[in-house]
């Protein structure tokens, strides 16, 4: 009884922190989403001045921990950046907290996924679409942006989504920088009440019930987006 009445004392402080990890988390899916998109045409491109660079992208933050690439962008940029101008201008306030550098870690990680997932879904859109939009004198931009892309991005949304859950779960990494999201507010509370598994059970749950929420909007969006899929 004890411990119940512990996980939920913990609770109002935990959900308090819980906004920081759904902002970390939005960024991170809205920037990841737009980079990766960029980032798969570049690879689908004839240009090799494209493809390697993007192919190097993704090899690179899809074969190195979460953790490695945060402290490598925190520490290392932290170190560079105070020696420059940077530091007399407007960008210091901004660039000295520690949420930046764990926007910019998530979003670039997320990007190289997603660029996978997306240059696959490309590449699976019928080859009879696109000889018919030329057919009809649509030039490649708009091929791209009327049919290529609405069909990928449609087909590819339920892996999407379950990146979607894995950047809100990688948020809990934003704490070892000093970021106060919801695991970090779980290891503080850890610390000044010397309890070990009540804050982290309440920290399980408040993570359990926005997943929940997060999936069945997401099953939602991907059955209106998708009204003909006879498994939705």
């Amino acid at each position: 009884m004890d411990i119940l009445t512990n996980i939920i004392g913990f609770m109002p402080q935990l959900l308090k922190a819980t906004p920081l990890t759904l902002m970390l988390t939005a960024i991170a899916a809205v920037a990841g989403l737009i980079m990766g998109t960029a980032i798969a045409l570049a690879m689908l491109s004839q240009m090799r001045a494209l493809v390697w660079p993007s192919q190097l992208f993704t090899f690179f933050f899809r074969g190195t921990p979460l953790l490695v690439q945060l402290y490598l962008i925190y520490y290392g940029l932290g170190q560079i950046l105070p020696g420059t101008w940077v530091r007399h201008s407007f960008l210091w306030p901004y660039l000295r907290d520690g949420l930046w550098y764990a926007v910019v870690a998530l979003s670039l990680n997320q990007a190289a996924y997603n660029a996978v997932v997306i240059k696959g879904a490309i590449a699976a859109v019928p080859k009879g679409q696109i000889e018919a939009a030329l057919s009809i004198g649509m030039r490649p931009w708009q091929i791209l942006r009327r049919i290529t892309l609405p069909q990928a991005l449609r087909n590819c949304l339920p892996v999407l989504t379950g990146d979607l859950i894995i950047i809100l779960k990688s948020t809990s990494l934003a704490s070892t920088i000093t970021i106060m999201e919801l695991m970090g507010t779980t290891r503080m509370l850890q610390r000044q009440s010397l309890m070990i598994f009540e804050p982290l059970i309440a920290a399980g749950i408040i993570y359990f019930v926005v997943v929940f929420i997060l999936t069945r909007i997401m099953n939602r969006v991907e059955r209106h987006l998708t009204p003909y899929n006879p498994h939705g």
